[in-house]
């Protein structure tokens, strides 16, 4: 197993979904309220004009026992958490009745490839996709139901495996074959025994999601060097704690720093209509090769996990 420690203090990955379900909360120009506060449309939103607007709706694939569909549905919105395993849902059932939300999460019982079974086509203001793409068996076919089921203009959330902060923590564990495998293997797998099927790093990902129609926003780092680092470091120096919270957040952003988190945190829109409105970041993130750090050209064939 990786032995990399995951941030304690604040998590990066909630906040940013948050922040996500309250841009749509403004469009909609609702009411202030749970995660619905008060204001006119957003600018950054690429919806049609006049599609109407409710609460946000949250399909969360492999969420579970609500880990994160629970906050969501505090913070107002919709949320439908499809998962295969029935003792996952009854957490989740348990802990949005003990939340108060047990009105506003569904769990459906389903995999992630049958996902358009049970979620009707681009009914969806933000998918997530959290822990769940090293592990599936065909992770371009979910990435493709990812992007069917969330509206145009709706976000993807993907939290992955990140290859190269294995690599890191295993060599800082001593298990130095294991890492150099893992570096060098196309899966970025330390042996048959590894429990996940793939590692990404930033342009693995970022290739996997625009192949399947969706633009890459933003690829950040979770646990970039906060996940490094001992209590008593932390401890060391009045304040450590704040100071290295105000590191992560600049590190987890960092294109050099962020391959070496312990996961990859990928932002992804779908576009309105076909794949409009690249930029500059997102081809950074797609046409970098992260292993060698040599730009490619445009529809170059670029190495990825």
């Amino acid at each position: 197993m990786i032995e990399q420690r995951r941030p304690v203090d604040v998590d990066p990955v909630n906040l940013a979904l948050i922040a996500l379900v309250g841009a749509v909360g403004r469009k909609a120009g609702d009411q202030p309220g749970p995660g619905r506060p008060a204001g006119g449309a957003d600018p950054a939103d690429q919806s049609p004009p006049g599609q109407p607007q409710t609460q946000p709706h949250v399909v969360d694939v492999g969420g579970g026992s609500g880990t994160r569909a629970v906050p969501l549905a505090i913070a107002g919105c919709r949320v439908t958490v499809v998962d295969s395993s029935a003792d996952a849902l009854a957490i989740l059932h348990r802990r949005a009745q003990d939340a108060g939300v047990p009105d506003l999460v569904v769990g459906v019982q389903a995999d992630a490839e049958s996902l358009a079974t049970v979620v009707p086509s681009g009914t969806a203001d933000l998918v997530l996709c959290h822990q769940l793409l090293e592990e599936v068996d065909d992770p371009s076919g979910v990435v493709a139901a990812l992007a069917a089921a969330v509206r145009p203009g709706g976000h993807v959330s993907v939290l992955t495996a990140g290859r190269l902060g294995a690599v890191l923590g295993q060599t800082l564990a001593g298990r130095f074959a294991q890492a150099l495998a893992t570096l060098t293997d196309p899966d970025g797998r330390y042996s048959e025994r590894d429990p996940l099927q793939r590692r990404y790093d930033a342009s693995g990902i970022g290739r996997l999601l625009t192949d399947n129609g969706l633009f890459v926003e933003s690829v950040t780092g979770v646990a970039v060097l906060s996940g490094l680092v001992s209590g008593a470091a932390r401890q060391a120096v009045p304040g450590g704690d704040a100071e290295l919270v105000r590191l992560e957040a600049v590190a987890a952003a960092h294109p050099a720093l962020r391959e070496i988190a312990a996961d990859l945190h990928v932002i992804a829109r779908r576009p309105v209509a076909g794949r409009e409105g690249v930029t500059d970041e997102a081809v950074d993130v797609a046409a970098v090769d992260t292993a060698t750090g040599i730009e490619q050209a445009p529809g170059s064939d670029v190495t990825s996990v």
